[in-house]
């Protein structure tokens, strides 16, 4: 055995070279693996002695992909071109032997090796897409040639892991091997291959699949039509199909140029830059600084919920999907059938869509139970109160249940605002107090915001955050303040939305806006879905607002056929001249000149001053860092993934451009505006949000 160097080893079985990685993680495409693999190639070339050469990973994976830590750094080493040219033009058949999974640039690996070989449980897939990129390395040229473009599009475009099951049959692998013997079962195959003379099948030499493709634009036209509202907004997902594309009506070499160009374009651009950062962003938000990962943890076995409304049934569904027993307590029978009705349809619905069967349903249901009694949680690790807005109530729900509930279990809060320091006074044990602040529809939605009070213990934390993970969920801890991260920041962009419309936008411009700006729809548009009146009382109304108007007039949102917009039977949305008159007569009556409104301002006041909370709640230390405001803002907001969270979009916009800004409008409007202390340190010193 000879050591290429520190992560790549050659050794010869027989007339079969085995050039082996080995660099922990992953195996990622780091210059020692480019150049353990093109010198690795050139000395088993140079071996006579050699007729085939086997390519192989040590550790858990095949190679996983390119390097993401290079990025933006001066290349060193020999260029991963370098590397598959030498593979792809060797003069021996060099043969992938694929475990774990070959992904991106470890798939490009594998496409210019003339075979490919993997264990079952493999998988192969170009997930560039995610990172707002395509396959740089031949991936989108290659790809078509062997599988088709059909196939080739759905890969790129979703960036989805494929079975080696499924690789065998669309052709991207040649053979499979016994599980666990993938080292033995290449070398045999390698040995196939030269006793029988097989050809170098260079991929890039493959023509049938693309020339039948060739003169039928409708192939991507359709695939553009059906992908378009998934596709939205993103760069990446048509930049692939551009790619796709020129596989099919141009020579390979001229391929290889477009595939470099709309590259080139991705890798520098501000979608990527965004996609990056929240690739990171996500692995960071699980990061405590002040709570060591060795913190002990509570065992969590049995979970009760108290409320079996939306919110509660949302929640128990989490916990039963991992297989915890829930108890659920209403305070009325019909509550709680209707509530646990509600459960058992959502999973026969999934059922009847495939997603698992008829005995899941029962499995899972099996696991719930329901009572009118508290008492029935006294056993419970974990209770979590999903009752009504009201600071009395929960602190009732908290007295009963410190009662009750075994000592060591937490006691945790769903409230999405309220102050979780003044509901753990309700209890003799504060340090077991936590808010789980999950978002509607709370099966679906894939944020929680982990709320630390005052006194709630780190194995407290520390047992949510791990929870959170188990329940698949992306977890943000938070501190204690009015709304906390996600809702304190709705807020500011809530109140210019509703400024806006008196002062001369109608509800549509604005939603408009933020619709092209890439949220998946606008504020008055989400207010018309959810309800106008959420939170509302007839009795108490005094048509203060728009919305009192609205409700008043019964246009309560989609449910009524009308809120801001009129809708038709299948609640598709209009703008309403009942609303513009409202809107017109409210402003008359309140003393406001009207006034033609850009696009410009609606976007900038609307978002501005979400940015410039982000830095107060930074400075005032209710988030850990600067990233998991945009985690917050991503998966629980549906912020565009592109534009990286709120932050991120500040640093994209320029922090010196988002203050001149902000003093603008103070000046004009007051100090609604009034920028953060962080957001002036941060102007001043040349700095970044991303560097808090």
């Amino acid at each position: 055995m000879t050591a290429i160097n520190d992560v790549t080893t050659l050794e010869t079985v027989g007339e079969v070279a085995v050039l082996t990685l080995n660099s922990p993680p992953v195996n990622a495409l780091s210059a020692p693996v480019r150049e353990g693999i093109n010198n690795g190639i050139k000395q088993a070339m140079e071996n006579d002695a050699v007729k085939a050469i086997v390519l192989i990973c040590e550790g858990k994976t095949f190679i996983a992909g390119a390097d993401i830590t290079e990025f933006g750094k001066a290349p060193a080493g020999p260029s991963l071109f370098d590397a598959l040219n030498m593979i792809e033009f060797a003069s021996k058949p060099v043969i992938a032997a694929i475990h774990g999974t070959a992904l991106g640039g470890g798939l490009e690996v594998a496409l210019t090796c003339h075979y490919r070989v993997a264990v079952p449980s493999a998988k192969c897939g170009l997930p560039e897409v995610n990172l707002g990129l395509l396959p740089g390395a031949g991936g989108t040229q290659r790809l078509p040639r062997i599988v088709g473009p059909e196939k080739a599009l759905e890969m790129v475009t979703s960036g989805s892991h494929v079975g080696a099951k499924k690789c065998l049959e669309m052709g991207l692998v040649d053979e499979l091997t016994e599980e666990g013997k993938l080292r033995d079962g290449a070398i045999a195959f390698a040995k196939k291959i030269v006793a029988e003379k097989r050809p170098l099948k260079r991929v890039r030499d493959l023509s049938d699949k693309v020339e039948a493709a060739r003169g039928k634009p409708e192939i991507f036209s359709e695939f553009r039509k059906a992908n378009a509202r998934k596709f939205r907004g993103f760069l990446a997902p048509e930049y692939n199909i551009q790619c796709i594309e020129a596989a099919v009506n141009l020579p390979f070499d001229e391929g290889i140029k477009v595939e470099q160009k709309l590259f080139r374009e991705l890798v520098t651009g501000t979608q990527s830059a965004a996609q990056r950062h929240v690739f990171f962003a996500e692995r960071q938000v699980w990061k405590l600084p002040d709570v060591p990962a060795d913190t002990p943890t509570i065992p969590v076995n049995k979970v009760g919920i108290i409320g079996a409304g939306t919110m509660g049934g949302g929640i128990a569904m989490n916990f039963l999907n991992v297989g915890l027993p829930v108890t659920i307590v209403e305070t009325k029978q019909e509550a709680l059938d209707r509530g646990i009705a509600t459960i058992r349809k959502n999973y026969e619905n999934s059922a009847k869509k495939g997603r698992f069967s008829m005995e899941e349903v029962e499995k899972r249901m099996g696991l719930l139970t329901g009572s009118l009694e508290m008492e029935a949680l006294a056993d419970s690790d974990l209770v979590i109160e999903a009752v009504f807005e009201n600071m009395d109530v929960k602190k009732q729900v908290f007295s009963k249940l410190d009662a009750i509930v075994k000592q060591g279990a937490i006691l945790a809060t769903n409230t999405s605002a309220l102050n979780i320091d003044e509901i753990a006074t309700a209890v003799k044990r504060p340090e077991a107090v936590i808010g789980l602040h999950f978002f509607s529809p709370a099966n679906v939605m894939r944020l929680l915001e982990v709320v630390r009070a005052d006194k709630t213990s780190k194995p407290v934390i520390a047992t949510s955050m791990q929870l959170a993970k188990k329940i698949g969920k992306i977890a943000a801890l938070v501190g204690v303040c009015p709304g906390f991260v996600g809702n304190r920041i709705l807020a500011q962009r809530q109140r210019e939305a509703q400024k806006l419309i008196l002062e001369g936008a109608m509800p549509w411009d604005v939603d408009r806006v933020l619709y092209d700006f890439g949220l998946p729809m606008g504020p008055f548009a989400m207010s018309d879905l959810a309800g106008l009146d959420i939170g509302w009382s007839k009795e108490k109304s005094q048509g203060a607002t728009i919305r009192d108007v609205l409700c008043e007039m019964d246009r309560r949102g989609q449910k009524t056929g009308a809120g801001f917009y009129d809708y038709d039977e299948n609640r598709n949305a209009k703008p309403s001249p009942v609303v513009e008159k409202i809107i017109l007569d409210f402003a008359q009556k309140k003393g406001i000149n009207r006034r033609k409104i850009s696009d410009d301002e609606i976007l900038e006041r609307c978002i501005y001053p979400m940015i410039n909370e982000g830095a107060k709640i930074l400075e005032e230390g209710k988030a850990i860092r600067s990233s998991d405001i945009d985690i917050v803002w991503i998966n629980g907001y549906g912020f565009p993934v592109y534009r990286g969270g709120p932050m991120f979009y500040g640093d994209t916009v320029g922090a010196d451009k988002v203050l001149a800004k902000m003093k603008e409008f103070q000046a004009q409007m007051g100090d609604d505006f009034k920028p953060a202390a962080l957001l002036e340190k941060i102007v001043a010193e040349g700095k970044k949000f991303s560097d808090f």
